[in-house]
């Protein structure tokens, strides 16, 4: 679903803002008997500091939401569970996109809306670090977008190695922003983001 008002809006430009983009906010992952432990129990506050900057500054701001095609995901839709976080909760004007796998950028009109409308710098946040934002942020990256990742107000969830070592959330949160820096997004905190804006 896209908006007139992003596709016409020139707060961007006006603000020096990039488009914040907002990463599968949903209730969903709540759930740590399904998704694992978790990371970063601070990503939720700085994501809301985030928006809450972007909507005093009036800049471009995109939802991202994930639709799973497996019934038994918490995100699937339907469910109580696929609703947005009530801090994201989209405001009027505000843009979303429903995604069913880990890039924001296949099966949307994300890519074409950003380039018509002229937008070309993104700031990314969102769950989770490995998947759905590093595979968003990759692709930007390869799509020419010139990215910064939000590295704190991003989490994600112990992974279990094929040979069954689980991987604590935070070893995989670290090194996923370790191959994204640089080539992919320049990595920064949300303190720096707000203050390089401000």
């Amino acid at each position: 679903m896209t908006s007139d008002i992003f596709k016409t809006s020139t707060n961007i430009k006006e603000h020096n803002l990039p488009a914040l983009i907002l990463i599968d906010w949903q209730t969903g992952f709540r759930d740590l008997d399904y998704w694992g432990p978790r990371n970063n129990p601070a990503a939720e506050g700085n994501a809301e500091r985030l928006l809450a900057f972007w909507r005093q500054r009036g800049g471009i701001i995109i939802h991202v939401r994930h639709d799973s095609t497996t019934p038994a995901s918490p995100l699937f839709p339907g469910k109580a569970s696929h609703a947005f976080e009530a801090f994201v909760t989209p405001k009027k004007g505000e843009v979303v996109y429903g995604k069913n796998v880990n890039s924001a950028f296949i099966g949307t009109t994300l890519e074409a809306d950003l380039r018509s409308a002229g937008h070309n710098r993104l700031v990314m946040c969102g769950i989770s670090t490995d998947h759905c934002v590093n595979t968003t942020t990759r692709m930007a990256g390869n799509l020419g977008f010139e990215v910064q990742l939000v590295s704190d107000a991003c989490f994600c969830f112990d992974r279990v190695h094929p040979d069954g070592q689980t991987i604590p959330a935070q070893m995989v949160h670290d090194v996923h922003l370790a191959g994204l820096s640089g080539e992919f997004a320049v990595i920064v905190t949300a303190d720096q983001i707000i203050e390089q804006q401000g």
